[in-house]
């Protein structure tokens, strides 16, 4: 495959972890975690590890990440942020 792509996608995926580890807003952090499963989902599959690829996308961008919005949904606000 394209290195360039390879590096962009990288890129993206350290960008969409460091965004979910300091994101205040917990329906954001869901979401930004939803996509750097996602971007892990694209990389498996450059690498040839298509069975990874399709579990990372089936159980990480899929279901965790309704799990979690699901989670978030439920949770009240205390204080007006």
């Amino acid at each position: 495959m394209i290195w360039q792509f390879d590096i962009i996608i990288l890129t993206f995926v350290i960008i969409c972890g460091i965004a979910t580890i300091t994101i205040k807003d917990l329906l954001g952090a869901a979401i930004l975690f939803g996509a750097y499963s996602f971007l892990m989902c694209l990389l498996w599959a450059i690498m040839g590890a298509v069975d990874v690829a399709f579990t990372e996308a089936s159980v990480g961008a899929g279901v965790s990440t309704v799990l979690f919005v699901a989670a978030v949904f439920q949770t009240t606000r205390r204080s007006k942020d």
